[in-house]
């Protein structure tokens, strides 16, 4: 377990906040969905030479996940086995069962948590920051590469002192330079 150990440490040092893009309008509620968690740690743990598996096992009742941590030299950590149940027997219940499980799985192997927005504002300086969707939306708004790097300075001047909004920002700022790269 040394090897893994010591890459998982590493890997952690790594992880991305996992933001609450998504919103839940019978709750009212914003959560991060599943690919965010995964886009939160898997480039670090590829970094670091660790390969993530989700496993189902069997189960009638619902969904049962474990969340495998592989590294290259074979070792492996597992998060245990998370029952979801379903709330009918259909598809959709099971996808959303199983949905779910990866994802709070995933969150639990990983010691990671959807950022906290009691938590950030509290730690938050006295600048008021607009909501992080904000700054999202105007870095994906760009049409050219030159657009796109002078909006990203331009906002990251402005959240500079805060590091979940900074990641958060230069997370979208790789996306769109990987879809105008594309085109």
């Amino acid at each position: 377990m040394k090897q893994i150990a010591t890459a998982l440490v590493k890997a952690q040092k790594e992880f991305a906040p996992a933001l609450k893009t998504n919103s839940n309008p019978f709750f009212k509620s914003k959560y991060a969905d599943l690919s965010v968690c995964i886009e939160a740690v898997i480039d670090a743990l590829h970094n670091n030479g660790i390969a993530l598996i989700q496993r189902n096992h069997d189960c009638e009742s619902g969904v049962k996940i474990e969340t495998i941590l592989l590294h290259e030299s074979g070792e492996e950590i597992s998060g245990g086995v998370l029952h979801v149940p379903a709330i009918k027997v259909d598809p959709q219940a099971y996808g959303s069962a199983l949905t779910y499980a990866r994802r709070y799985s995933l969150m639990a192997t990983c010691g990671i948590a959807a950022e906290d927005d009691d938590g950030n504002s509290a730690s938050r300086p006295v600048t008021k920051l607009a909501p992080v969707e904000t700054y999202i939306n105007k870095i994906r708004a760009t049409k050219t590469m030159e657009e796109l790097q002078s909006v990203f300075i331009s906002v990251r001047n402005e959240v500079k002192s805060d590091v979940v909004y900074s990641k958060a920002i230069t997370i979208a700022k790789d996306e769109m330079k990987s879809i105008m790269e594309s085109k």
